[in-house]
């Protein structure tokens, strides 16, 4: 795609400094114009070498990105980088460290982006770098991707306004100020964008893009590889199942401690 044609995927993004930290997440956002539809553009990924890129940032959900690099990683011809600022080790939100492959200024271009959640998002969703990176892999991806709250870079990058999207639970709601349609679906395809729900549907999501990719066979092959069966010890992994009193508390909780930093991102994209 020419450099000096506008991506068909993106909202344009004008930054601007904003002290709103109200989330309007009660009133119809304004759709993009003047764009073509993001569907009639969707480029061809080489079958023989699938070019899979991982975004890493500080205190992201590890899961979020292991879960789904244990199934695309196993996709044929399917090649992984992870991606991040530098190459220095970067820390989840367990503790655990992650060791990128390659810098944004470095990464070649990739069919498919993920991009995982956790509470790094919401400073990754604010960072210029991390912004310009992911409209880049926009232009050029065959399929754009997000687990969690990973689905506020994507807003904060212009990718959501008038999609369907999900991600985690207790911040569902706030996905509006970013012009999306928030559903309930665990894993929403719209166009080139996926998005997942909360951490372990990264695995759902990684799983239907493997049969995307190549095929219900191979993935089903690696779902029994990964022997991803899951049968928890109790039926609370939902909100609405989850004890109504605890799912009220971690939504405001959600709201109180992310509300103002996806304001400020969101006063950036939907003017």
């Amino acid at each position: 795609m020419s450099t000096d044609q506008p991506n068909p995927r993106v909202t344009p993004v004008h930054p601007v400094e904003s002290d709103i930290v109200e989330v309007p997440v009660d009133v119809e956002p304004p759709a993009p114009e003047g764009l073509p539809d993001a569907d009639d553009v969707v480029p061809a990924h080489d079958p023989d070498e699938i070019r899979i890129s991982f975004l890493l940032f500080p205190n992201l959900t590890q899961l979020d990105l292991t879960g789904p690099a244990q199934v695309l990683s196993r996709v044929p011809g399917a090649r992984v980088e992870y991606v991040a600022a530098t190459l220095d080790p970067v820390s989840s939100d367990c503790g655990l460290a992650l060791v990128p492959t390659t810098t944004i200024a470095e990464a070649g271009p990739a069919d498919v982006l993920v991009v995982p959640g956790g509470d790094g998002a919401f400073d990754a969703m604010l960072d210029p770098e991390v912004i310009g990176f992911i409209r880049r892999e926009a232009e050029r991806a065959t399929w754009i991707t997000s687990v969690c709250t990973g689905a506020f870079v994507l807003g904060a990058a212009g990718l959501l306004a008038g999609k369907r999207a999900t991600t985690h639970w207790a911040s569902k709601p706030m996905l509006a100020a970013f012009g999306a349609q928030p559903v309930e679906d665990r894993v929403v395809d719209d166009g080139a964008v996926v998005t997942a729900a909360g951490v372990s549907a990264g695995i759902d999501m990684a799983l239907w893009l493997a049969a995307e990719l190549a095929g219900q066979p191979a993935a089903e092959a690696i779902q029994l590889q990964i022997e991803y069966d899951p049968q928890p010890p109790f039926d609370a992994g939902s909100s609405v199942r989850a004890d109504t009193r605890v799912v009220t508390a971690a939504r405001a909780a959600a709201e109180d401690s992310r509300g103002e930093r996806v304001a400020r991102a969101a006063a950036a994209v939907m003017r």
